[in-house]
């Protein structure tokens, strides 16, 4: 077969990844190797790895790759840890400035299966622009990330934003996708609502997802809940229609609770002395007003975080 001039590029995220950034490219490597063989993509395919301000090894690693590897392996250091989605972000803008056809996103640990890269491929070349990967089960995850997960695509949905169910980041986007990307520079891009949004051609591959062999996940509740929130009140205002309906509600029930007074009071004569429903009410109210107020100190977070206008990110290094 002939050889395909489709140049891919890999981006892999990483935060104190040493003890499996080595291996993770290795394996990355013979997979590329295998698909350059079959003639799918171009010799020029690279890995691009950004070092999320890691404060093990993993940067020294990189530049060791980089030595054994040469321009198949490139890198970009940033000056602190910015989080997962600034590193995907400034990955896939760092390959487009560098060069690419089409770029996938995989993760450090190399739980995601890297033998559907070659699948991500294929339906690349059949016209679409994203490729994402689904997961198949979460039999890899705890109790609680699986469950949290679960009611967080649910409420994603009704929201508004119709993201299915156990999205990744594992996926392909193509340089016109890059192009899009990088028209939008709002600081907190929420990748996987982003993707899905600007309508290009999408496919979906479902895969397997493997045990961590090596280290711990980087992502914790809060990282998570963080990343949650985030996804949330970027692509949603339903959450500011809903405190505007309970507002309303509760107006409407408070005005059917002042006509019972009055009817208890002048009618019946009968003042109620209803002391545990007044308290129940006032910590009922209370609580709903503090919730709704954190709700729009989220929006009003974002707000203040992108009129600020600050970098995405600050990089350190850079080796193409």
């Amino acid at each position: 077969m002939s050889e395909n001039k489709t140049r891919l590029a890999i981006i892999i995220p990483c935060y104190n990844e040493e003890l499996v950034v080595k291996s993770t490219v290795e394996t990355l490597l013979k997979v590329m190797d295998s698909i350059i063989s079959k003639g799918k993509i171009s010799k020029e395919s690279y890995i691009y790895l950004i070092d999320d301000g890691s404060k093990d090894r993993t940067w020294e690693i990189i530049t060791e790759l980089h030595k054994v590897f040469g321009k198949r392996v490139k890198g970009t250091k940033f000056i602190r840890n910015y989080g997962n989605q600034k590193a995907l972000i400034a990955g896939l803008l760092g390959v487009k400035h560098i060069g690419c056809d089409c770029v996938i996103s995989i993760d450090a640990d190399l739980q995601q299966d890297e033998n559907a890269i070659e699948v991500f491929i294929d339906e690349y070349h059949k016209g679409a622009d994203i490729v994402s990967g689904i997961r198949k089960d979460r039999k890899t995850d705890s109790f609680f990330k699986k469950y949290s997960a679960l009611c967080f695509y649910k409420l994603m949905n009704i929201l508004g934003v119709k993201i299915p169910p156990n999205h990744s980041d594992f996926r392909l986007v193509s340089y016109k996708g890059l192009e899009i990307l990088e028209k939008y520079s709002e600081a907190g891009l929420f990748l996987r609502g982003f993707f899905h949004e600007i309508g290009l051609k999408t496919s979906y591959i479902h895969f397997d997802v493997k045990p961590r062999a090596l280290g711990k996940s980087k992502f914790n509740f809060l990282s998570l809940t963080s990343l949650a929130l985030n996804g949330i009140t970027a692509f949603s205002i339903v959450p500011l229609r809903i405190i505007a309906v309970t507002g309303v509600l509760t107006v409407c029930g408070s005005c059917l609770l002042a006509v019972d007074v009055i009817i208890e009071k002048y009618i019946f004569h009968n003042t109620p002395s209803g002391w545990a429903t007044l308290v129940f009410l006032l910590a009922f109210f209370g609580g709903l007003q503090l919730f709704c107020l954190g709700i729009i100190g989220e929006y009003l977070g974002q707000i203040f975080n992108e009129v600020k206008a600050r970098p995405r990110y600050i990089i350190e290094k850079e080796i193409i």
